[in-house]
């Protein structure tokens, strides 16, 4: 049976139990196995580049240890993916490159809910990276910690707001910044009106066509 490994760069169990929840629906008793696990020499978040540097090694080593026919880099600063990319020989996706493939699909041009400010100098670099940060409407940062956006309402009116301004900037699509907003996905689009992609879910979806294939 092919093999779906889903790696959330840092420690937090309650993230990775997101992300678990956000892409159990792509899970069939006749597919692919999807396995979600976290990376315990993470940091408690990404925020910065020195924790996105931070676990490029590590990461690249679990790659190593941890057969797989598609990796999913479940972190959307998409750290480390191209020495990922490195280190095996079996495709490597990152969840933002994903999303933003899926929102460009979709729409002309699209917003970022970030996590905090400093993600979206990592976020742009991909964009450009990809040839479409001219199709970056607007990009808004919450500024608050994984805790937070993993409550279940704490934070789900400013996410709301995020993007609705994210919308009234032009944007035809807006993609959730952080793999800490996965269970938030479903309230923010009713309150919106236009497609929101969590990238995990992107990535999952990509990665499924690419065992099936």
């Amino acid at each position: 049976m092919a093999r779906i490994l889903v790696i959330n760069p840092n420690r937090s169990t309650d993230c990775t139990a997101g992300i678990d929840a956000a892409i159990a629906r792509f899970r069939r008793t006749d597919g692919p196995a999807i396995d979600v696990i976290d990376l315990p020499e993470g940091p408690p978040a990404i925020y910065t580049w020195r924790d996105w540097h931070a676990v490029v090694e590590p990461l690249c080593r679990r790659i190593e240890r941890e057969p797989a026919d598609v990796y999913v880099i479940a972190c959307a600063s998409d750290p480390g993916i191209e020495a990922a990319r490195v280190a095996t020989s079996r495709p490597v996706l990152g969840v933002f490159r994903a999303a933003v493939a899926a929102a460009v699909a979709q729409a002309e041009r699209f917003g970022v809910v970030a996590v905090v400010d400093a993600s979206k100098a990592r976020h742009l670099a991909a964009l450009r990276a990809m040839g479409l940060d001219a199709r970056l409407a607007a990009e808004v940062a919450l500024n608050v910690s994984m805790e937070t956006l993993l409550e279940p309402a704490t934070v789900r009116a400013r996410l709301i707001q995020a993007a609705q301004t994210c919308v009234a900037a032009g944007a035809g699509t807006v993609i959730l910044g952080c793999t800490g907003m996965a269970h938030h996905r479903t309230a923010v689009e009713a309150a919106v009106g236009v497609p929101v992609i969590e990238p995990c879910q992107a990535a999952v979806a990509l990665a499924l066509a690419a065992v099936a294939g």
